[in-house]
């Protein structure tokens, strides 16, 4: 299940972006070329194949500039799609269309390259227990929109922000003064309903972890060999997760060390655009 947006969210993130591109005077150049009676077809297809994501937002930009224009999804959001493939059709008043258009194809093109990333990483653990996660190496603004494109392209999400969960990285531990006082401290802090993750860089510091206990650990930049010989110590213990390093040529062994989950930025922060083009419909 992919969770829908929230729509006073999508809501604001498009008036704020229609804002931004419309600027002080609007959309000059359609208001110079396009009678304001027009009426157009349009449709927004695939121009290479991947996995959509960011509907809600593409058709919010539409409709934000004129509530009568006619907006219908060809697929759904987590849908793969080939070249060619129509994923939306509109109709309306034409000058709308045409000045929402950037606005609309930014988001799904953006969006639809987090989920097809996250599906290519997805796909090649497809065999093994692992799941593949996103970090909060985000789009200052867009963070729920590109961890919802996580969870279109198959992946899921790690913590939403610094409140939801506790993640003692080896900074937090360099200045508590270990791992043991840092788990201690955080445990002490928590409520029974907080989980607590901790990171590790080594085989001696998860025994550290093991001996004092918590609810995850980060196995961080180890070899595919130290992870399966971690996930052995741990013994469903607590949740294994392994990070640092995960590349598409990588992530397969990563996965088959057994780990549970496989956390990269990379499908947030680098994931390319996928291509889609508006076309007017000429009839």
């Amino acid at each position: 299940m992919i969770p829908p947006l929230d729509p006073h969210m999508v809501a604001n993130a498009i008036e704020a972006a229609l804002a931004e591109d419309l600027g002080r005077a609007g959309d000059i150049t359609t208001a110079a070329t396009i009678p304001a009676s027009a009426q157009a077809k349009a449709v927004i297809a695939a121009r290479k194949p991947g996995v959509v994501a960011g509907l809600p937002l593409a058709e919010a930009a539409f409709r934000a500039l004129d509530p009568s224009i006619r907006f219908d999804a060809a697929v759904a959001d987590g849908t793969r799609v080939s070249p060619g493939d129509v994923v939306a059709r509109m109709s309306g008043p034409a000058r709308p269309i045409l000045s929402a258009e950037r606005v609309a194809l930014n988001y799904l093109g953006h969006l639809s390259g987090i989920a097809t990333a996250a599906a290519a990483f997805s796909d090649l653990v497809s065999h093994t227990r692992a799941k593949i996660a996103d970090t909060r190496k985000t789009t200052p603004g867009l963070r729920v929109f590109e961890k919802y494109a996580v969870r279109c392209g198959g992946g899921v999400n790690h913590r939403f922000g610094l409140d939801d969960a506790v993640l003692i990285k080896d900074n937090h531990i360099a200045v508590a003064g270990g791992i043991g006082p840092a788990l201690r401290a955080a445990k002490a802090a928590s409520g029974h309903l907080v989980k607590v993750e901790i990171e590790v860089d080594t085989l001696d510091q998860l025994d550290e972890v093991l001996a004092e206990g918590a609810d995850a650990v980060l196995l961080d930049n180890m070899t595919p060999d130290v992870l399966a010989e971690a996930v052995r110590r741990i013994g469903g213990r607590m949740i294994a997760e392994a990070s640092g390093g995960v590349t598409l040529d990588t992530v397969k062994a990563i996965a088959e060390s057994g780990v549970d989950l496989i956390s990269t930025g990379w499908i947030t922060h680098s994931a390319p655009v996928l291509d889609l083009g508006l076309d007017i419909e000429i009839s």
